[in-house]
């Protein structure tokens, strides 16, 4: 197994706790398993700009099973649909996650729900929410997802979880979807990667004091930003 746990970078001093292996202490040492941690360096959507890479990377060394953890930034945290085959949006009561709040953003991309620490006051809240909402919205594949409740620190919950995950694969491989949302992943992905190698192409193109010169002249309304970027990307195709 693969694990890839993304921590959030720190916007003041760019650092990040990175103690996920301290977390999983009955586990980093398993020479079955091998833990990646990665700081998101200012990437938004609750990956790291790499987190793909890293997965593909570890699929090619064998590992049957990886996991993502992403940062859990709330509605803005999308992008790991576009990576993950199953994506688990994990609900805690009592700790500010109110579905209410959050309805916009990531819960429309969740395969399954998960609502640990159950054995707390306003679990059963946080389940009726989310049942209401899953009345509003219809999934383009039909599905409707479970809800497992679950207790992590004492394992409640575990087996029912691993039993939503085969359902929910199963019903991808009964309507042949899975690879429509392999296709669908990868063109997202290679529209990313086109986009970064475009952006360093541009970039090598372009020394440091061009760009400020650029800016200088934009700012003082020389010229405007739109041109200047047509410009720039005519040159960077006839190179």
């Amino acid at each position: 197994m693969g694990i890839i746990a993304v921590d959030p970078t720190s916007p003041y001093t760019g650092g990040a706790i990175l103690g996920d292996r301290i977390r999983m202490q009955d586990h980093f040492s398993d020479p079955g398993i091998y833990i990646r941690s990665m700081a998101t360096r200012g990437s938004l959507g609750g990956l790291a700009r790499a987190t793909a890479d890293v997965a593909t990377l570890m699929d090619a060394s064998g590992r049957d099973l990886i996991m993502i953890e992403t940062v859990g930034v709330g509605q803005d945290e999308v992008d790991i649909v576009r990576l993950a085959d199953v994506t688990i949006v994990i609900l805690v009561p009592g700790m500010g996650d109110d579905v209410q709040s959050i309805k916009a953003g990531i819960m429309e991309i969740a395969d399954i729900f998960v609502i640990n620490k159950s054995d707390r006051e306003g679990a059963d809240r946080v389940e009726r929410e989310i049942r209401a909402l899953q009345s509003l919205a219809i999934r383009h594949d039909h599905w409707t997802p479970p809800i497992v409740k679950t207790v992590a620190s004492e394992g409640t919950g575990i087996v029912e979880l691993a039993a939503a995950i085969a359902e929910y694969e199963a019903y991808l491989q009964k309507e042949n979807l899975t690879l429509q949302h392999s296709i669908e992943n990868w063109q997202e992905r290679l529209i990313e990667m086109l986009r970064d190698a475009l952006l360093e192409k541009a970039r090598e193109q372009m020394l440091e004091r061009n760009v400020a010169r650029y800016a200088a002249e934009v700012a003082e309304h020389k010229r405007d930003p739109y041109s200047l970027v047509e410009e720039i990307v005519g040159r960077i195709g006839k190179g």
